[in-house]
Order: C-alpha cells, then sequence, then structure tokens
C-alpha cells in the first residue's frame, strides 16, 4: 500500500493536509489512459484544443476563491498568489493567442526546382512535468499550457510541499472532458517522479540541480528529450552612472519578491566603488521599510519562507557569511514565528567569493553587496559562479548596460530592472552553465519544444533526377 504524506502549513508549522501517492500500478495505468487519449486529442483542431482550455479557465475563475485559498495555504502569502493565478490566467490566454500561427503548417520551394518541401510536426504524445514548491501553481503549468496546444497529453507532478493547489485545478478540469482526457496532476514526492519519467517522452523539471542531475541522467537511459529550469545565483551590476533610486528599488523588489524563493532572484549584487556608501544606505532603508505579513496576511509583503528545510539553508549561509567577517546592515537571521519560518529582509556587505551566500543557492531575501573597481572586475565576478540562469545591470544609459550585459554569461538579463523574466514571458532564453538544459521555456520556441519536425520533400515531375543512376 501507498505510504501518505503528511504536508505543513508554512504559516502555522502544523502537518494539516494529506496526500497519497499513486501505486505503481495505478500510476502506469493513468499514463497509458492519456496516451491513449492523445491520439483524439491530437486530431482535433488547434481552434477545438483552444476551446477546451478557454472553458478550463472560465471553470478556474468560477472557483477561483477556493485556488486562491489553496495558494495561501500552500505558500503562506495573499498577494504573490493572487499574482500567481492572474499570471496563470494570462498565460492560457496569452498561448490560445499565439498556437494558431505557431502551428501552422508551410509548405516552399527548393534550390532543385522539381522538389517542394512540406514542413509539418507532430506532438509528442505524453509529456510529464516535474514543479516545485516556490510558485507551485505558474511552475506546474508554464511548460503543460504549450505542450497541450501542441497536441500533447500531460501528466504533472507538483511539490509534495506545496500540494493543495491541485484540488481545485482538478475539480476545474473534470468539467472539461475532452481536456480531462489527456490532462491531470498525480501527488507524491521524488519517488513518484522518478517513477512519472518511465512512462512518459519528454520531461519539464524545475528544480534544484542535484535533482535536475538525476532526471537527466534517468532520461538519457530512455533516449528522451528533458528540459530543465534549475538554480541561479542572479547577479546585479551597478555602474557608477546608475540612477541610484530606481536601482535600489528594482533590485530590493527583484531580490526579496516572493521572500527571495525564486530561482531569478537577485541574490548578489555588485556595485562601483563610488557610489557604493548610498547605495547600501539607500537600500537598507528601503528595505526596513518592508514587514512581513505576520501575524495577517495583510499585515506586509513578506509571506514565511515555504519549506522548512530552506529555512535552515538560508540560516546556515547567514551564519557562513557572518564568520567568515559579513556586516549585517538590517534584517540577519530566520525566526519563527506562530510556528512559520520567518526572514526580514537582509543587507550584507564585506562579503566575497568564500561565503556560501555569494556562490551557493540561498532562496531567501538576503542581499549582499560587493563593491568593484572598474567593469572587469563587475564582469568576472557576476561570471564567477557555476550558475547562469539569469541577471541584471544599472548604468545612466541603454547602450552602456547592454554593453555589459553582453559579456555576462547568463540567459535572461535584465536593463535597468531586477528580475523581469518573472513578469515578462515573450524573450527566448537558454540557461548557462548549471541553471540549466535544453530549449527556451519562454517565447514562440517554448511551444515547439513538443514537437518533433518532418519534412516532405516531394518530387513535382516524371522525369529521371539528374544524379540517378543512367540505366
Amino acid at each position: 500500500m501507498t505510504k501518505s504524506i503528511d504536508v505543513r502549513n508554512p504559516r502555522t508549522g502544523k502537518f494539516d493536509y494529506v496526500i497519497i501517492p499513486p501505486p505503481p500500478k495505478l500510476l502506469a495505468q493513468l499514463c497509458n489512459r492519456l496516451r491513449r487519449s492523445q491520439v483524439r486529442w491530437q486530431q482535433l483542431s488547434v481552434e477545438e484544443r483552444i476551446e477546451a482550455l478557454q472553458e478550463w479557465k472560465q471553470a478556474i475563475l468560477s472557483g477561483r476563491d477556493r485556488l486562491t485559498e489553496a495558494l495561501v495555504n500552500d505558500t503562506g502569502r495573499l498577494s504573490i498568489s493572487e499574482m500567481e493565478i492572474d499570471s496563470f490566467i494570462s498565460s492560457i490566454d496569452r498561448w490560445c493567442r499565439l498556437a494558431p500561427e505557431l502551428l501552422q503548417e508551410s509548405a516552399k520551394n527548393t534550390a532543385i526546382p522539381f522538389i517542394a518541401l512540406q514542413q509539418t510536426a507532430v506532438p509528442y504524445s505524453l509529456v510529464g512535468v516535474i514543479s516545485p514548491w516556490n510558485f507551485p501553481l505558474l511552475l506546474s503549468t508554464i511548460d503543460a499550457i504549450p505542450a497541450l496546444l501542441a497536441g500533447c497529453a500531460v501528466v504533472v507532478k507538483p511539490s509534495e510541499i506545496a500540494p493543495r493547489f491541485v484540488a481545485p485545478l482538478m475539480t476545474a478540469l473534470n468539467a472539461v472532458p475532452k481536456l480531462r482526457d489527456v490532462f491531470t496532476f498525480i501527488e507524491g514526492a521524488g519517488e513518484t517522479g522518478a517513477a512519472l519519467i518511465e512512462y512518459v517522452d519528454l520531461v519539464c523539471f524545475t528544480g534544484s540541480v542535484a535533482t535536475g542531475r538525476k532526471v537527466a541522467e534517468v532520461a538519457a537511459k530512455k533516449f528522451i528529450p528533458v528540459f530543465l529550469e534549475l538554480g541561479g545565483k542572479d547577479p546585479a551590476i551597478v555602474l557608477e552612472s546608475t540612477n541610484l533610486d530606481l536601482a535600489t528599488s528594482a533590485i530590493l523588489w527583484g531580490a526579496v519578491v516572493n521572500t527571495g524563493q525564486s530561482c531569478l532572484s537577485i541574490e548578489r549584487i555588485y556595485v562601483a566603488e563610488s557610489i557604493f556608501d548610498k547605495f547600501v544606505d539607500q537600500l537598507v532603508t528601503k528595505a526596513q521599510k518592508l514587514k512581513l505579513a505576520h501575524p495577517t496576511l495583510e499585515t506586509g509583503e513578506l509571506g514565511p519562507i515555504i519549506a522548512e528545510k530552506q529555512a535552515a539553508i538560508i540560516s546556515d549561509h547567514l551564519l557562513d557569511a557572518l564568520d567568515k567577517g559579513a556586516v549585517i546592515h538590517c534584517g540577519g537571521k530566520v525566526e519563527e514565528l506562530g510556528g512559520g519560518w520567518w526572514c526580514r529582509p537582509t543587507v550584507l556587505t564585506q562579503v566575497n567569493h568564500s561565503m556560501k551566500v555569494m556562490t551557493d543557492e540561498t532562496f531567501g531575501p538576503i542581499m549582499p553587496i560587493m563593491p568593484f573597481a572598474n567593469v572587469e572586475e563587475a564582469i568576472h565576478l557576476a561570471n564567477d559562479s557555476i550558475y547562469g540562469l539569469s541577471a541584471a545591470v544599472f548604468a545612466g544609459s541603454e547602450e552602456l548596460a547592454l554593453e555589459v550585459a553582453q559579456q555576462i554569461d547568463a540567459g535572461g538579463i535584465s536593463i535597468n530592472d531586477a528580475a523581469l523574466t518573472a513578469i515578462m514571458h515573450e524573450g527566448e532564453k537558454n540557461s548557462f552553465k548549471f541553471s540549466g538544459l535544453g530549449g527556451s521555456r519562454m517565447g514562440p520556441a517554448a511551444l515547439k519544444r513538443f514537437m518533433r519536425k518532418k519534412a516532405f520533400l516531394i518530387k513535382t515531375n516524371s522525369a529521371n533526377d539528374p544524379w540517378w543512376f543512367d540505366n
């Protein structure tokens, strides 16, 4: 019998929810059913698939209050949960708008006058999505929606740390039979995710580098595609000509939104020596104005640390930095309030790359700041990392910022802003280094990842080809 999993509430610390992973036999049956139904789903027109997704959206909107409540219980925060739902709904509309053009078949002439070329693409039958706990709704659907529109069946395994949002989504899904037959969520921990890979034709994974490596190894043995969105240690470079008020406001948001629990959070800051003290003073002043959303959801801007294990990592990074000489200007500790773990916005100076807080993913509202003497040093420090997810550059002109950004090893770089890839999903980008593997999950390419291209090479005359044998 499959063992149930108790789920912790991040605000109270109580285990008040239970999930039951599917036993191996049931998981196999479920995947086989989805695979069979995918044949009919693929045969539908793009417009019919869009119609089904729009029906699901309407059913979700009808039960939005229940979904919001579930997300709040999963994550302990309200305003970000509402923003997450809005972004999810917008992504359905965006992909439904783009899909008809992106899925058009094409025909064209070739360099050989009597050979025509016709292009088409066929979807992978069954896509497996394994998603994390920090944005549980958005990251469980960011790959699923374009895959469904491409004609795939999809099964999602969200994190066991934040699974409550699944129930309202499934309630809405059950109201749309066409979609329900090719799309579902399963609950469970890492063992369930590992088992799922055995039954799918393509894997999308968002999570840690360590787990992503294991997913990639299993996928490679199966010879199936894998798309990995892994950790980040995003740098921000602040040049001397920067508008300091703009830079400090943008970096503060990019570093501590969702309590810093995002792979694209600003996690290290490099500031020109000439403006270093002013930058630190402004950032600390603004950071101290932010409050914890405790004792009520509306009390402040920062929710709790969602995963208890992450609280321990944040504490470890702070203690390591202090032991090696870092100076705390505000915040500086993980504290227990009402059973949950919380951390106030924390600004550190006197930091260096011997400290975990400058090299390892912290995933908390921590802002370590280092000065640099020249642009070359800033670029070197920004690139001195195993990660390359995203970054930010601030300067007095777009041209100067872009010149620096071109030299940073990262996929999405915000110019005179921070963490823009959380807001804008149009730009295609790849993860550098250990931050990921595979095609872009943003922009038009995100949908085309889920299809295999076919080329029909058509002979259009009845004459012998000049390269045939002469007989």
